[in-house]
């Protein structure tokens, strides 16, 4: 604990839940569904913001990181196959730090409605002051498919999912993959 306080060790622990800002907004989900009005999902509350406090995978280090140059491997693939994801995470600090770089995807129409966004992969990953990786996902059927009560089983809809890569939930690097 004194090597974290002190800062000879850079913490990358990630929150497993959604911090909301007060009681008021609990339970408060990172893979909630759309509302009838998406665009205000941060302005639900009178007199204060109804994001979270701290999102879902947020976590706090000594080291800085950014993401780039986010590719698919193909634009569009069929039902039952599989494609990465890569991107490229640099340590912009000056001191060695881990990173713990965060897959998310969203199904923006199917058979059911799915979540805005869903946790798919993540890598715990050590990195050098000034170094840049290239890190892989693979999204294949295990990731794009879903449990369908109304079918009573796994499916997976030929569909368009948004790609996002990042530290959190609120990642901002993004990516379209076509699954025909």
């Amino acid at each position: 604990m004194a090597a974290v306080l002190a800062g000879d060790v850079s913490p990358a622990g990630r929150l497993p839940f959604t911090w909301p800002r007060h009681a008021g907004q609990v339970p408060m989900i990172y893979a909630h569904h759309r509302t009838f009005a998406p665009q205000d999902q941060g302005r639900r509350h009178w007199e204060e913001e109804s994001t979270p406090l701290y999102p879902f995978g947020h976590g706090l280090s000594y080291g800085e990181f950014t993401y780039s140059d986010l590719r698919v491997g193909h634009d569009a693939i069929a039902v039952g196959e599989a494609t990465t994801v890569s991107v490229e995470v640099t340590n912009t600090s000056g001191r060695k730090a881990d990173e713990v770089v965060q897959l998310y995807i969203h199904q923006r129409h199917g058979s059911a409605s799915r979540p805005v966004r869903e946790l798919k992969g993540f890598q715990r990953l050590s990195f050098a002051p000034g170094e840049t990786r290239k890190v892989t996902f693979r999204l294949g059927p295990e990731e794009l498919s879903y449990w369908s009560a109304t079918r009573r089983g796994i499916v997976q809809d030929a569909t368009t999912f948004d790609i996002w890569i990042g530290g959190s939930s609120t990642a901002e690097t993004a990516a379209v993959l076509e699954v025909k």
